[in-house]
C-alpha cells in the first residue's frame, strides 16, 4: 500500500483521499438525514452525500492554490460559514430545530484537505472514523444519557480533578524524616486505587446494572472485596434457600478479585516484587475462581427464575467520595509510619505481625506502602508480608459473613469450605516463599 502511494503523484493521492473521505462522511449524513426527514415530514438539511463531497473538494482546491498564506482557504471557509449560518437561521425559524451537528461536520469536511496533505495518514483516518462513529452513535448517546444519574458527571469531574489537577501540583518533598512519605506519593496511591475502583463502579453501574449476585461479586471484588462480601452477606440473610449457593459462590469470586486487583497494583508500583509474586497471585486467583465455580454450580440445578436472579446492588456507591479519599490517605500515612518504625526497631518479625494485623482493615494502604519502600526491605519479606496480609483479610472477611448473614447454616458451611481452602493455599504460598528465599 505504501509503495503504491509513493509511486503515484502526491497531489493525486491527497485529492483522491479527500474526495473519498468527504463522500464517506456525506453518505453517513445522507443515511441520518433520510431517517430524520422522514420522521419530521419534510427536508430540513442543507445537503448530504454530494454536498459534503463538493465541500471537501472545494477545500482541497482553495488550499493547494495558496498553501502558504491560506488566504483563499480562509476566505472559502468564511463564505461556507455564512451559508451554513443562513441555513441554520432558516431551519430554526421554519422548523424550530437548533442542532448544529451537521454544520460542524461540514466544517470538518472542509478542513480535511490541509489535514490530509500536511499530517500522517493515520491522523486523517482517525478524524473520519470518529466522525462516522459519532454520527451513528447518536441514539446510543441518548440511551446512555437517560441512564446517567444526576451526579454522574460530577463523579467523573472528581476523578479528573484528583488525577489530572491535584496530583501534578503536589510537591515530592519528604514529610517525615526517615520515611519516603511525600504528598505526591500519598496522592499517587490514592489516584491509582481510585482509578481501579472507578472502573469497577462503571462496570457495575452501566454494563452489569441488573446482574446476578455472582457477577456483583465478580465486579465488586475489584472495588473492595471486603465491602462486597459484607453486602452480599447482608442480602443472603433474607435470600431464599435455593439461592444460598449462588451467594456463597459470589463471595468467593469477590475474594478471588482481591488477588487480581493486587497483582495489577503491584505491577504498577514495583516490577521487582511483581516478578517474584505474580506466580502465586495467578495461582490463587485461578484456584479461587475454581472454588467459587464449584460452590456456585450447585445453584444451577435449582429452579430459580431469571427474574429472581437479578440483583440491583443499590449499596454499590460511588468510590470517589472525598471522605473516602481522605480515609485512604490517612491509612496510607498511618501504615507508612508504623511500617518504618516497626522495621527500624523490631525487624522482619515485627513486619510479619503487622501484616496479619493489617487484615483487620483495608490492606491496600499497607501493601502500597510496602511497595514504595522496597529498597529498605528484603524483597522476599515484602512478598511474604503481602501474602500474609491477604491471608489475614480473608479470615476477617469470613467472620464478616458469619456476623452479617445470620443463621444461614448452609451458606456458612459453603463459605467455610471455600474460604478455608483459600486461606490454606495462601498460607502455603507464603510458606513456600519463606522456605525458598
Amino acid at each position: 500500500m505504501d509503495e503504491l502511494i509513493n509511486i503515484l503523484p502526491k497531489e493525486l493521492v491527497s485529492f483522491v483521499l479527500t474526495t473519498l473521505f468527504s463522500l464517506l462522511i456525506g453518505l453517513s449524513q445522507l443515511k441520518f438525514q433520510l431517517k430524520h426527514d422522514e420522521e419530521k415530514g419534510g427536508i430540513t438539511s442543507f445537503g448530504t452525500d454530494r454536498t459534503f463531497t463538493f465541500i471537501g473538494i472545494l477545500g482541497y482546491i482553495l488550499y493547494i492554490l495558496e498553501p502558504k498564506s491560506m488566504m483563499l482557504f480562509i476566505g472559502g471557509g468564511l463564505a461556507l460559514i455564512i451559508l451554513l449560518g443562513l441555513n441554520y437561521v432558516t431551519k430554526a425559524w421554519k422548523h424550530d430545530e437548533f442542532g448544529m451537528t451537521t454544520i460542524a461536520i461540514a466544517l470538518i469536511t472542509y478542513c480535511l484537505a490541509p489535514v490530509i496533505i500536511t499530517q500522517p495518514l493515520w491522523f486523517s483516518l482517525t478524524i473520519v472514523v470518529l466522525v462516522l462513529m459519532l454520527t451513528e452513535m447518536k441514539p446510543t448517546f441518548k440511551r446512555f444519557a437517560n441512564k446517567m444519574r444526576n451526579d454522574e458527571l460530577i463523579i467523573l469531574a472528581k476523578f479528573l480533578a484528583i488525577s489530572g489537577v491535584i496530583l501534578p501540583i503536589l510537591p515530592n518533598n519528604i514529610l517525615i524524616e526517615g520515611t519516603k512519605l511525600t504528598p505526591y506519593s500519598i496522592w499517587l496511591a490514592t489516584v491509582v486505587v481510585s482509578g481501579i475502583s472507578y472502573a469497577s463502579y462503571l462496570l457495575k453501574r452501566y454494563v452489569f446494572k441488573s446482574s446476578g449476585v455472582f457477577i456483583s461479586g465478580l465486579i465488586g471484588g475489584l472495588y473492595s472485596s471486603t465491602a462486597t462480601i459484607s453486602l452480599l452477606a447482608k442480602d443472603a440473610k433474607t435470600a431464599p434457600e435455593a439461592k444460598l449457593s449462588n451467594y456463597a459462590g459470589a463471595m468467593v469470586i469477590a475474594k478471588s478479585m482481591m488477588f487480581l486487583k493486587f497483582m495489577i497494583l503491584i505491577y504498577i508500583f514495583s516490577r521487582e516484587i511483581f516478578i517474584l509474586i505474580y506466580p502465586y497471585l495467578i495461582f490463587l486467583t485461578l484456584a479461587s475462581v475454581l472454588i467459587s465455580w464449584l460452590v456456585y454450580r450447585k445453584s444451577l440445578n435449582n429452579d430459580v427464575k431469571a427474574s429472581e436472579e437479578e440483583h440491583d446492588d443499590n449499596d454499590y456507591k460511588n468510590p470517589l467520595e472525598f471522605k473516602v479519599a481522605l480515609i485512604f490517605a490517612a491509612l496510607f500515612v498511618f501504615f507508612t509510619i508504623i511500617t518504618t518504625y516497626t522495621i527500624r526497631y523490631v525487624g522482619s518479625s515485627g513486619l510479619t505481625v503487622l501484616s496479619l494485623l493489617s487484615g483487620l482493615s483495608d490492606i491496600t494502604p499497607f501493601v502500597l506502602n510496602l511497595l514504595q519502600n522496597v529498597a529498605e526491605i528484603p524483597r522476599q519479606i515484602v512478598v511474604i508480608a503481602v501474602l500474609l496480609a491477604m491471608l489475614s483479610n480473608t479470615i476477617v472477611s469470613m467472620f464478616y459473613i458469619y456476623i452479617f448473614s445470620g443463621r444461614r447454616v448452609d451458606l456458612q458451611k459453603k463459605v467455610l469450605w471455600g474460604f478455608s481452602t483459600i486461606i490454606l493455599l495462601t498460607g502455603i504460598a507464603a510458606g513456600a516463599t519463606y522456605l525458598f528465599s
